[in-house]
């Protein structure tokens, strides 16, 4: 795609806060941890190196950002350790010292190798980190430790999940902030993704983080390994689910590409419809779900168009007839639905060239998604490759169809996109 994927890499303002935030907090936690001496220096080279470790074999789930399962599983292990076997649990001070060194010797071998590492995630990672240390160590007496008693069990364990509770709580907000800036999605949506995918990814590894330091605590350097290793193996599945994730967003790229091999659509059309309608669903507030079928019924809506006799100008499917359009839009929710797997995304391809009046007005059945498509592919056609149309002169021409072939709830969204400097 043209630049969906590239605005993932725009500088942020919030981004340059987080990484300071957390260099600072770092600069700080090593200078108190040096004055003061480490304490247990077999536990903080032990999970250091997990740490750094699970930096280097970090990977990508979504297209939102890396994830390090393994660093963060052990980052939180090492904040929340407690004797027996420990004798002197790590302080705050140390807990991010180690977190911060460890992060930064995991990510430079991936920046020697050339290979995608993120320094905003990375500081988000340290500084939701310390927020769970800090948590823990101000609920947490310190003669409270792992005994024979169900008291300190159940003392410890409510301990320990209302830290990484803070953990994820802080990450959701901060990737929040990002997400509102990056993408000019509304702070509620961003915040409502966010807390989805901590209560899905990051669950998992908080609890991963709780196992790891109830093991080491009772079982000494013992624990580690017998929970990393299950966490090493569900690593491998995120990254197969990952690799499988991509092929199919390729496959539907791919997909889309056949349109212009043929002539119905002038070269980078659907991918900029796509890029406009992602930025829509943004600004509306649509879940991550939503937002991918959008996404793809973008890149998809003019696959039926290659049952047409021949085509439109240029591949300007405005030029067709309401007949012709509805037909091809049809058609190609026919060719979608024959996948298996995209039933929601020819749902929205068959109601794309629907005029709003006698479509979304009149039956709420009909997604927002279609709307959305609908406009992004006729400001396309009027502003996109070789095309000409200014933004201004495009608005007017779609704002004459306002509630009668489009959405006033989409168009307005339109205009605000539009106003904030979207350009394909």
């Amino acid at each position: 795609m043209v630049s969906l994927e590239a605005s993932d890499e725009r500088r942020m303002g919030s981004g340059i806060v987080v990484v300071v935030a957390g260099g600072v907090l770092g600069l700080v936690a090593v200078a108190i941890t040096v004055r003061r001496g480490v304490t247990e220096w077999p536990y903080a080279l032990t999970f250091g190196l997990l740490v750094a470790i699970g930096e280097m074999i970090q990977f990508r789930v979504d297209r939102s950002r890396n994830r390090a399962p393994i660093a963060t599983s052990a980052a939180l292990g090492y904040a929340l350790l407690r004797p027996p076997e420990v004798g002197i649990p790590p302080d705050v001070a140390q807990v991010i010292a180690v977190t911060g060194l460890a992060t930064l010797a995991g990510v430079l071998p991936r920046m020697l190798a050339g290979l995608r590492w993120d320094l905003v995630v990375s500081s988000r990672r340290v500084l939701s980190v310390a927020g769970a240390a800090a948590v823990f160590a101000a609920v947490t007496p310190s003669d409270l430790y792992w005994d024979t008693s169900w008291g300190a069990a159940i003392s410890l364990t409510g301990a320990m999940l209302l830290a990484v509770l803070t953990a994820m709580g802080l990450d959701a907000l901060i990737g929040a902030g990002q997400a509102t800036e990056r993408f000019n999605q509304p702070f509620p949506a961003a915040l409502r993704d966010e807390t989805a995918i901590a209560a899905r990814i990051g669950m998992a590894m908080a609890i991963s983080g709780i196992l790891l330091a109830i093991g080491t605590s009772l079982l000494g350097l013992w624990g580690p390994p017998l929970v990393v290793v299950p966490l090493f193996l569900t690593q491998f599945a995120f990254r197969r689910f990952a690799s499988a994730q991509r092929t199919y967003r390729t496959t539907v790229r791919s997909m889309s590409r056949s349109t212009e091999i043929a002539g119905f659509s002038s070269p980078g059309q659907n991918a900029r419809t796509a890029q406009l309608a992602v930025a829509l669903g943004y600004d509306l507030g649509l879940t991550l779900a939503r937002m991918e079928a959008l996404e793809y019924a973008a890149l998809l809506s003019g696959v039926g168009q290659l049952a047409l006799a021949d085509p439109s100008p240029g591949g300007a499917s405005l030029l067709r007839t309401r007949e012709e359009r509805q037909r091809a839009a049809a058609i190609g929710a026919s060719v979608i639905e024959r996948s298996g797997v995209l039933d929601h995304v020819a749902e929205i391809v068959r109601h794309s060239n629907d005029p709003y009046r006698h479509g979304r007005a009149n039956n709420a059945d009909i997604p927002v998604e279609s709307g959305i498509v609908n406009v992004a592919l006729a400001y396309e056609q009027l502003v996109g490759e070789g095309n000409g149309q200014s933004p201004a002169k495009a608005m007017e021409s779609i704002g004459l169809g306002i509630g009668a072939e489009y959405d006033p709830v989409v168009v307005e969204s339109l205009r605000r996109v539009i106003g904030r400097g979207f350009r394909f």
